[in-house]
Protein backbone atom coordinates (compact mmCIF):
# COMPACT_ATOMS: atom_id res chain seq x y z
CA UNK A 1 0.00 0.00 0.00
CA UNK A 2 1.40 3.41 -1.00
CA UNK A 3 0.86 6.48 1.13
CA UNK A 4 0.38 9.60 -1.00
CA UNK A 5 1.07 13.14 0.20
CA UNK A 6 1.33 16.47 -1.52
CA UNK A 7 4.44 17.78 0.15
CA UNK A 8 7.02 17.08 -2.55
CA UNK A 9 9.36 19.97 -3.35
CA UNK A 10 11.54 20.65 -6.35
CA UNK A 11 9.77 18.04 -8.47
CA UNK A 12 8.45 18.83 -11.95
CA UNK A 13 6.64 16.81 -14.58
CA UNK A 14 6.77 17.11 -18.38
CA UNK A 15 10.47 17.80 -17.98
CA UNK A 16 11.20 16.53 -21.48
CA UNK A 17 8.94 19.20 -22.97
CA UNK A 18 11.59 21.72 -22.00
CA UNK A 19 13.61 20.14 -24.81
CA UNK A 20 11.03 21.43 -27.30
CA UNK A 21 11.02 24.93 -25.84
CA UNK A 22 14.81 25.11 -25.91
CA UNK A 23 14.90 23.76 -29.47
CA UNK A 24 12.53 26.54 -30.53
CA UNK A 25 15.07 29.01 -29.13
CA UNK A 26 18.07 27.23 -30.65
CA UNK A 27 16.60 27.14 -34.17
CA UNK A 28 15.66 30.81 -33.95
CA UNK A 29 11.95 30.03 -34.07
CA UNK A 30 11.17 32.01 -30.93
CA UNK A 31 13.03 35.11 -32.07
CA UNK A 32 11.53 34.84 -35.56
CA UNK A 33 8.02 34.60 -34.09
CA UNK A 34 8.77 37.58 -31.85
CA UNK A 35 9.98 39.63 -34.78
CA UNK A 36 7.05 38.65 -36.99
CA UNK A 37 4.46 39.42 -34.31
CA UNK A 38 6.15 42.57 -33.01
CA UNK A 39 3.33 44.74 -34.34
CA UNK A 40 0.69 43.15 -32.14
CA UNK A 41 -0.64 45.21 -29.28
CA UNK A 42 0.56 44.15 -25.85
CA UNK A 43 0.48 45.63 -22.39
CA UNK A 44 3.60 47.27 -21.01
CA UNK A 45 5.67 44.54 -19.40
CA UNK A 46 3.35 41.91 -20.85
CA UNK A 47 4.23 38.62 -22.47
CA UNK A 48 6.11 38.65 -25.76
CA UNK A 49 3.62 37.48 -28.47
CA UNK A 50 6.29 35.33 -30.08
CA UNK A 51 6.99 33.55 -26.81
CA UNK A 52 3.26 33.00 -26.26
CA UNK A 53 2.97 31.47 -29.74
CA UNK A 54 5.92 29.15 -29.08
CA UNK A 55 4.48 28.11 -25.71
CA UNK A 56 1.22 27.20 -27.43
CA UNK A 57 3.11 25.16 -30.03
CA UNK A 58 5.10 23.38 -27.31
CA UNK A 59 1.89 22.66 -25.42
CA UNK A 60 0.34 21.11 -28.55
CA UNK A 61 3.47 19.08 -29.29
CA UNK A 62 3.36 17.87 -25.69
CA UNK A 63 -0.17 16.55 -26.21
CA UNK A 64 -2.27 19.47 -24.99
CA UNK A 65 -5.70 19.77 -26.55
CA UNK A 66 -7.04 23.11 -25.30
CA UNK A 67 -5.69 26.49 -24.26
CA UNK A 68 -6.43 25.55 -20.66
CA UNK A 69 -3.66 22.95 -20.98
CA UNK A 70 -1.15 25.80 -20.92
CA UNK A 71 -1.52 25.46 -17.15
CA UNK A 72 0.83 22.46 -17.31
CA UNK A 73 3.59 24.81 -18.44
CA UNK A 74 2.45 27.86 -16.48
CA UNK A 75 2.33 26.11 -13.14
CA UNK A 76 5.95 24.99 -13.52
CA UNK A 77 7.61 28.37 -13.91
CA UNK A 78 10.86 26.96 -12.53
CA UNK A 79 11.05 24.76 -15.62
CA UNK A 80 9.34 26.80 -18.35
CA UNK A 81 9.67 30.36 -17.08
CA UNK A 82 6.76 32.81 -17.17
CA UNK A 83 3.92 31.45 -19.33
CA UNK A 84 0.96 33.56 -20.44
CA UNK A 85 -2.48 33.22 -18.91
CA UNK A 86 -5.34 31.68 -20.85
CA UNK A 87 -6.92 35.10 -21.61
CA UNK A 88 -3.59 36.36 -22.96
CA UNK A 89 -3.29 33.30 -25.20
CA UNK A 90 -6.84 33.79 -26.44
CA UNK A 91 -6.08 37.45 -27.15
CA UNK A 92 -3.04 36.50 -29.19
CA UNK A 93 -4.97 34.01 -31.30
CA UNK A 94 -7.73 36.54 -31.94
CA UNK A 95 -5.16 39.00 -33.33
CA UNK A 96 -3.58 36.60 -35.82
CA UNK A 97 -5.14 37.78 -39.07
CA UNK A 98 -4.00 36.77 -42.56
CA UNK A 99 -1.06 39.18 -42.42
CA UNK A 100 0.13 37.80 -39.09
CA UNK A 101 -0.35 34.20 -40.25
CA UNK A 102 1.89 35.00 -43.22
CA UNK A 103 4.47 36.30 -40.74
CA UNK A 104 4.23 33.03 -38.80
CA UNK A 105 4.81 31.05 -41.97
CA UNK A 106 7.84 33.19 -42.81
CA UNK A 107 9.20 32.66 -39.30
CA UNK A 108 8.72 28.90 -39.60
CA UNK A 109 10.62 28.91 -42.90
CA UNK A 110 13.50 30.81 -41.30
CA UNK A 111 13.69 28.37 -38.40
CA UNK A 112 13.47 25.42 -40.79
CA UNK A 113 16.45 26.73 -42.70
CA UNK A 114 18.41 26.87 -39.45
CA UNK A 115 17.27 23.40 -38.37
CA UNK A 116 18.27 21.89 -41.71
CA UNK A 117 21.63 23.66 -41.59
CA UNK A 118 22.19 22.34 -38.07
CA UNK A 119 21.37 18.86 -39.32
CA UNK A 120 23.85 19.23 -42.18
CA UNK A 121 26.60 20.30 -39.78
CA UNK A 122 25.96 17.65 -37.13
CA UNK A 123 24.42 14.69 -38.93
CA UNK A 124 24.91 15.18 -42.64
CA UNK A 125 22.29 15.09 -45.37
CA UNK A 126 18.58 15.04 -44.60
CA UNK A 127 16.93 11.62 -44.27
CA UNK A 128 16.06 10.03 -47.59
CA UNK A 129 12.57 8.77 -48.29
CA UNK A 130 12.75 5.02 -48.88
CA UNK A 131 10.42 2.84 -50.95
CA UNK A 132 10.86 -0.87 -51.61
CA UNK A 133 14.35 -0.71 -50.16
CA UNK A 134 15.38 2.00 -52.62
CA UNK A 135 15.91 5.72 -52.00
CA UNK A 136 13.67 8.31 -53.61
CA UNK A 137 15.93 11.11 -54.77
CA UNK A 138 15.41 14.52 -53.22
CA UNK A 139 12.38 15.68 -51.26
CA UNK A 140 8.98 13.98 -51.24
CA UNK A 141 5.92 16.14 -50.53
CA UNK A 142 2.60 14.48 -49.73
CA UNK A 143 -0.66 16.42 -50.01
CA UNK A 144 -3.89 15.07 -48.56
CA UNK A 145 -7.12 16.30 -47.01
CA UNK A 146 -8.85 15.08 -43.89
CA UNK A 147 -12.07 15.64 -42.03
CA UNK A 148 -12.00 17.10 -38.53
CA UNK A 149 -15.34 16.57 -36.85
CA UNK A 150 -16.75 19.43 -34.81
CA UNK A 151 -19.18 18.57 -32.03
CA UNK A 152 -20.49 22.12 -31.68
CA UNK A 153 -21.44 24.98 -33.97
CA UNK A 154 -18.31 26.68 -35.29
CA UNK A 155 -17.92 29.29 -37.99
CA UNK A 156 -17.45 27.65 -41.43
CA UNK A 157 -17.98 24.16 -39.98
CA UNK A 158 -20.41 22.49 -42.38
CA UNK A 159 -21.69 19.14 -43.51
CA UNK A 160 -18.90 17.11 -45.12
CA UNK A 161 -18.91 14.73 -48.04
CA UNK A 162 -18.90 11.88 -45.53
CA UNK A 163 -22.15 13.24 -44.08
CA UNK A 164 -20.38 14.32 -40.89
CA UNK A 165 -20.04 17.89 -39.63
CA UNK A 166 -16.86 19.90 -39.27
CA UNK A 167 -13.84 21.13 -41.23
CA UNK A 168 -11.99 19.71 -44.24
CA UNK A 169 -8.36 20.95 -44.01
CA UNK A 170 -5.82 20.30 -46.75
CA UNK A 171 -2.28 19.52 -45.59
CA UNK A 172 1.21 18.91 -46.94
CA UNK A 173 3.87 16.87 -45.14
CA UNK A 174 7.50 16.20 -45.99
CA UNK A 175 7.93 12.43 -46.13
CA UNK A 176 11.68 12.63 -45.54
CA UNK A 177 11.36 14.07 -42.02
CA UNK A 178 7.68 14.14 -41.05
CA UNK A 179 7.60 17.96 -40.99
CA UNK A 180 4.26 19.67 -41.55
CA UNK A 181 5.07 22.12 -44.33
CA UNK A 182 1.65 23.66 -44.92
CA UNK A 183 -2.01 23.46 -44.02
CA UNK A 184 -5.17 25.22 -45.14
CA UNK A 185 -8.25 25.16 -42.92
CA UNK A 186 -11.39 24.85 -45.03
CA UNK A 187 -15.09 24.51 -44.44
CA UNK A 188 -16.46 21.00 -44.30
CA UNK A 189 -18.10 21.11 -47.71
CA UNK A 190 -14.87 22.16 -49.46
CA UNK A 191 -14.18 19.96 -52.45
CA UNK A 192 -11.53 17.26 -52.28
CA UNK A 193 -10.08 18.18 -55.67
CA UNK A 194 -10.28 21.98 -55.52
CA UNK A 195 -7.48 23.19 -57.79
CA UNK A 196 -7.02 26.58 -56.12
CA UNK A 197 -6.65 25.03 -52.65
CA UNK A 198 -4.08 22.51 -53.87
CA UNK A 199 -2.09 25.29 -55.53
CA UNK A 200 -2.18 27.37 -52.34
CA UNK A 201 -0.99 24.52 -50.14
CA UNK A 202 1.75 23.46 -52.57
CA UNK A 203 3.04 27.01 -52.94
CA UNK A 204 3.10 27.47 -49.17
CA UNK A 205 4.87 24.13 -48.75
CA UNK A 206 7.54 24.97 -51.31
CA UNK A 207 8.06 28.34 -49.64
CA UNK A 208 8.96 26.41 -46.47
CA UNK A 209 11.82 24.61 -48.22
CA UNK A 210 15.14 26.46 -47.77
CA UNK A 211 16.50 28.05 -50.94
CA UNK A 212 19.52 25.76 -51.16
CA UNK A 213 17.18 22.74 -51.21
CA UNK A 214 14.38 24.29 -53.27
CA UNK A 215 16.59 24.82 -56.31
CA UNK A 216 18.69 21.98 -57.63
CA UNK A 217 17.10 19.28 -55.46
CA UNK A 218 14.55 16.92 -57.05
CA UNK A 219 11.08 17.33 -55.55
CA UNK A 220 8.33 14.74 -55.89
CA UNK A 221 4.74 15.79 -55.23
CA UNK A 222 2.42 12.90 -54.37
CA UNK A 223 -1.32 13.05 -54.03
CA UNK A 224 -4.33 10.84 -54.41
CA UNK A 225 -6.77 11.44 -57.26
CA UNK A 226 -7.88 14.72 -55.63
CA UNK A 227 -4.61 16.20 -56.86
CA UNK A 228 -5.02 15.07 -60.46
CA UNK A 229 -6.92 18.11 -61.74
CA UNK A 230 -5.36 19.38 -64.93
CA UNK A 231 -5.11 22.90 -63.53
CA UNK A 232 -3.06 21.72 -60.56
CA UNK A 233 -0.76 19.60 -62.70
CA UNK A 234 -0.32 22.53 -65.08
CA UNK A 235 0.73 24.63 -62.09
CA UNK A 236 3.34 22.02 -61.13
CA UNK A 237 4.66 22.08 -64.67
CA UNK A 238 4.76 25.89 -64.52
CA UNK A 239 6.93 25.66 -61.41
CA UNK A 240 9.42 23.73 -63.52
CA UNK A 241 9.46 26.19 -66.41
CA UNK A 242 8.96 29.52 -64.61
CA UNK A 243 10.68 28.99 -61.26
CA UNK A 244 13.15 26.37 -62.51
CA UNK A 245 12.24 23.86 -59.82
CA UNK A 246 13.04 20.22 -60.43
CA UNK A 247 9.56 19.10 -59.38
CA UNK A 248 7.64 16.05 -60.62
CA UNK A 249 4.25 14.63 -59.74
CA UNK A 250 2.78 11.24 -58.92
CA UNK A 251 -0.99 11.37 -58.49
CA UNK A 252 -3.91 9.00 -58.53
CA UNK A 253 -6.15 9.16 -61.58
CA UNK A 254 -9.75 8.21 -62.28
CA UNK A 255 -10.65 4.98 -64.06
CA UNK A 256 -12.77 6.29 -66.94
CA UNK A 257 -14.28 4.36 -69.84
CA UNK A 258 -11.28 5.04 -72.15
CA UNK A 259 -9.02 3.81 -69.35
CA UNK A 260 -11.13 0.66 -68.98
CA UNK A 261 -10.77 -0.01 -72.71
CA UNK A 262 -7.00 0.48 -72.41
CA UNK A 263 -6.84 -1.92 -69.48
CA UNK A 264 -8.68 -4.56 -71.47
CA UNK A 265 -6.22 -4.09 -74.33
CA UNK A 266 -3.11 -3.96 -72.14
CA UNK A 267 -0.48 -6.68 -72.31
CA UNK A 268 2.79 -7.16 -70.53
CA UNK A 269 1.47 -7.25 -66.99
CA UNK A 270 4.25 -7.95 -64.48
CA UNK A 271 4.14 -8.76 -60.76
CA UNK A 272 3.69 -5.75 -58.49
CA UNK A 273 5.79 -5.12 -55.40
CA UNK A 274 4.78 -3.63 -52.07
CA UNK A 275 6.46 -0.73 -50.29
CA UNK A 276 8.92 -3.12 -48.63
CA UNK A 277 10.16 -4.41 -51.99
CA UNK A 278 8.59 -7.85 -51.73
CA UNK A 279 6.44 -9.26 -54.49
CA UNK A 280 2.78 -8.69 -53.70
CA UNK A 281 0.73 -11.82 -54.13
CA UNK A 282 -2.06 -11.65 -56.72
CA UNK A 283 -1.13 -8.11 -57.84
CA UNK A 284 0.20 -6.90 -61.19
CA UNK A 285 1.19 -3.62 -62.79
CA UNK A 286 1.29 -2.42 -66.38
CA UNK A 287 1.97 0.84 -68.23
CA UNK A 288 -0.83 1.95 -70.56
CA UNK A 289 0.60 5.32 -71.62
CA UNK A 290 0.30 4.66 -75.34
CA UNK A 291 -3.20 3.21 -75.10
CA UNK A 292 -5.16 6.25 -73.90
CA UNK A 293 -5.68 9.81 -75.07
CA UNK A 294 -3.52 12.06 -72.85
CA UNK A 295 -5.13 15.33 -74.00
CA UNK A 296 -5.20 17.85 -71.16
CA UNK A 297 -2.41 16.15 -69.24
CA UNK A 298 1.08 17.72 -69.16
CA UNK A 299 3.43 16.53 -71.87
CA UNK A 300 5.33 13.45 -70.82
CA UNK A 301 2.67 12.13 -68.45
CA UNK A 302 2.79 8.36 -68.05
CA UNK A 303 -0.04 6.15 -66.84
CA UNK A 304 0.48 3.05 -64.70
CA UNK A 305 -2.29 0.64 -63.72
CA UNK A 306 -2.21 -1.76 -60.84
CA UNK A 307 -4.64 -4.65 -60.57
CA UNK A 308 -5.03 -7.08 -57.71
CA UNK A 309 -7.47 -9.70 -56.61
CA UNK A 310 -9.96 -7.94 -54.32
CA UNK A 311 -9.93 -8.75 -50.65
CA UNK A 312 -13.20 -9.68 -48.92
CA UNK A 313 -15.32 -6.60 -48.35
CA UNK A 314 -13.55 -4.43 -50.93
CA UNK A 315 -15.76 -1.87 -52.67
CA UNK A 316 -15.68 -2.62 -56.38
CA UNK A 317 -16.97 -0.87 -59.46
CA UNK A 318 -19.05 -2.83 -61.97
CA UNK A 319 -15.96 -2.99 -64.19
CA UNK A 320 -13.88 -4.48 -61.36
CA UNK A 321 -16.61 -6.99 -60.55
CA UNK A 322 -16.79 -8.16 -64.17
CA UNK A 323 -13.01 -8.33 -64.63
CA UNK A 324 -12.38 -9.95 -61.25
CA UNK A 325 -9.64 -7.44 -60.41
CA UNK A 326 -9.54 -4.22 -58.40
CA UNK A 327 -7.85 -1.50 -60.47
CA UNK A 328 -6.03 1.70 -59.56
CA UNK A 329 -4.23 4.13 -61.86
CA UNK A 330 -1.27 6.45 -61.26
CA UNK A 331 -0.27 9.40 -63.42
CA UNK A 332 3.33 10.58 -63.20
CA UNK A 333 5.68 12.71 -65.27
CA UNK A 334 8.78 10.85 -64.07
CA UNK A 335 10.65 10.09 -67.32
CA UNK A 336 11.43 6.58 -68.44
CA UNK A 337 14.77 5.34 -67.16
CA UNK A 338 14.20 6.68 -63.64
CA UNK A 339 12.96 3.45 -62.11
CA UNK A 340 10.95 0.42 -63.15
CA UNK A 341 7.18 0.69 -63.34
CA UNK A 342 7.08 -1.61 -60.32
CA UNK A 343 9.13 0.89 -58.32
CA UNK A 344 7.20 3.93 -59.58
CA UNK A 345 3.89 2.34 -58.64
CA UNK A 346 5.17 1.32 -55.21
CA UNK A 347 6.63 4.80 -54.79
CA UNK A 348 3.18 6.23 -55.29
CA UNK A 349 1.54 3.78 -52.89
CA UNK A 350 3.93 5.01 -50.19
CA UNK A 351 1.86 8.20 -50.29
CA UNK A 352 -0.32 6.32 -47.79
CA UNK A 353 2.23 7.27 -45.13
CA UNK A 354 0.64 10.71 -45.07
CA UNK A 355 -2.38 9.15 -43.42
CA UNK A 356 -0.21 8.33 -40.41
CA UNK A 357 1.11 11.90 -40.42
CA UNK A 358 -2.45 13.20 -40.34
CA UNK A 359 -3.55 10.74 -37.67
CA UNK A 360 -0.72 11.76 -35.35
CA UNK A 361 -1.19 15.40 -36.32
CA UNK A 362 -4.73 15.21 -35.01
CA UNK A 363 -3.19 14.22 -31.69
CA UNK A 364 -0.87 17.21 -31.98
CA UNK A 365 -3.36 20.01 -32.26
CA UNK A 366 -5.49 19.96 -35.37
CA UNK A 367 -7.83 17.17 -34.33
CA UNK A 368 -9.77 19.62 -32.18
CA UNK A 369 -10.26 23.33 -32.76
CA UNK A 370 -10.86 25.55 -29.73
CA UNK A 371 -13.00 28.42 -30.94
CA UNK A 372 -16.28 29.23 -32.62
CA UNK A 373 -14.35 31.83 -34.65
CA UNK A 374 -12.85 30.53 -37.89
CA UNK A 375 -9.89 32.95 -37.86
CA UNK A 376 -8.81 31.74 -34.41
CA UNK A 377 -8.99 28.15 -35.60
CA UNK A 378 -6.83 29.05 -38.61
CA UNK A 379 -4.20 30.39 -36.21
CA UNK A 380 -4.53 27.25 -34.09
CA UNK A 381 -3.79 25.11 -37.16
CA UNK A 382 -0.59 27.05 -37.87
CA UNK A 383 0.60 26.57 -34.30
CA UNK A 384 -0.26 22.87 -34.49
CA UNK A 385 1.91 22.58 -37.61
CA UNK A 386 4.66 24.35 -35.65
CA UNK A 387 4.34 21.80 -32.84
CA UNK A 388 4.62 18.96 -35.35
CA UNK A 389 7.78 20.57 -36.74
CA UNK A 390 9.30 20.85 -33.26
CA UNK A 391 8.77 17.12 -32.76
CA UNK A 392 10.25 16.34 -36.18
CA UNK A 393 13.30 18.53 -35.55
CA UNK A 394 13.78 16.91 -32.16
CA UNK A 395 13.87 13.51 -33.81
CA UNK A 396 16.20 14.32 -36.70
CA UNK A 397 18.57 16.49 -34.64
CA UNK A 398 18.58 15.01 -31.14
CA UNK A 399 17.37 11.40 -31.08
CA UNK A 400 18.56 8.04 -32.40
CA UNK A 401 17.26 4.60 -33.33
CA UNK A 402 13.64 3.82 -32.48
CA UNK A 403 12.99 7.14 -30.76
CA UNK A 404 13.98 8.97 -33.94
CA UNK A 405 11.13 7.16 -35.71
CA UNK A 406 8.61 6.98 -32.88
CA UNK A 407 5.15 8.47 -33.08
CA UNK A 408 4.36 11.45 -30.83
CA UNK A 409 2.45 9.36 -28.29
CA UNK A 410 5.51 7.21 -27.62
CA UNK A 411 7.78 10.26 -27.38
CA UNK A 412 5.46 11.82 -24.83
CA UNK A 413 5.15 8.65 -22.78
CA UNK A 414 8.88 7.97 -22.68
CA UNK A 415 10.55 11.38 -22.88
CA UNK A 416 8.37 14.47 -22.79
CA UNK A 417 6.22 13.67 -19.77
CA UNK A 418 9.00 12.37 -17.55
CA UNK A 419 9.32 13.75 -14.03
CA UNK A 420 12.52 15.24 -12.66
CA UNK A 421 13.87 17.03 -9.63
CA UNK A 422 15.02 20.62 -10.06
CA UNK A 423 17.79 22.38 -8.18
CA UNK A 424 19.25 25.87 -8.52
CA UNK A 425 23.01 26.32 -8.29
CA UNK A 426 25.12 29.20 -9.56
CA UNK A 427 22.01 30.78 -11.06
CA UNK A 428 21.41 27.72 -13.23
CA UNK A 429 18.52 25.28 -13.10
CA UNK A 430 19.49 21.62 -13.08
CA UNK A 431 17.20 18.71 -13.87
CA UNK A 432 17.83 15.32 -12.30
CA UNK A 433 15.93 12.50 -13.99
CA UNK A 434 15.53 9.17 -12.24
CA UNK A 435 18.63 7.04 -12.81
CA UNK A 436 16.60 3.88 -13.40
CA UNK A 437 14.17 5.40 -15.92
CA UNK A 438 14.80 3.35 -19.09
CA UNK A 439 15.08 6.42 -21.33
CA UNK A 440 17.11 8.70 -19.05
CA UNK A 441 20.23 8.34 -21.18
CA UNK A 442 18.28 9.14 -24.37
CA UNK A 443 16.81 12.29 -22.83
CA UNK A 444 20.03 13.53 -21.27
CA UNK A 445 21.88 12.87 -24.53
CA UNK A 446 19.24 14.88 -26.38
CA UNK A 447 19.77 17.86 -24.06
CA UNK A 448 23.55 17.59 -24.53
CA UNK A 449 23.18 17.48 -28.32
CA UNK A 450 20.87 20.47 -28.14
CA UNK A 451 23.45 22.44 -26.22
CA UNK A 452 26.08 21.55 -28.85
CA UNK A 453 24.01 22.63 -31.87
CA UNK A 454 25.48 25.57 -33.80
CA UNK A 455 23.48 28.74 -33.17
CA UNK A 456 22.08 30.89 -35.98
CA UNK A 457 24.13 33.97 -36.77
CA UNK A 458 22.85 37.24 -35.36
Amino acid sequence: MITVTGGGRGVVSHAGARLLADLADTTGLTSAFSEGLAGLRQRRGGHDPGRVAVDLAVMLADGGEAIADLAVLRDQSGLFGPVASDPTAWRLLSQLDEVMLAELRTARAQARQVAWAQHAQTRGALPTAMVAGQPVAGLVLDIDATIVICHSEKESATRTWKKTFGYHPLLCFLDNTGEALAGLLREGRAGSNTTADHITVLDQAIAQVPDEHRHGTPILLRSDSAGSSHGFLAHIRALRTQQHLDIRFSVGAAITEPVREAIRAATGWIPAIDTTGDLREHAEVCEITGLIDAAGWPDGTRFLVRRERPHPGAQLSLFDTIEGWRHQMVATDTPAGNGSIQFLEARHRAHARVEDRIRTGKDTGFGRFPSRVFAINQAWLQLALTGIDLLAWTQILLLDANLARAEPKKLRYRLLHVAARTTRTARRTRLAIAADWPWTDALTSAFHRLAALPRPAG
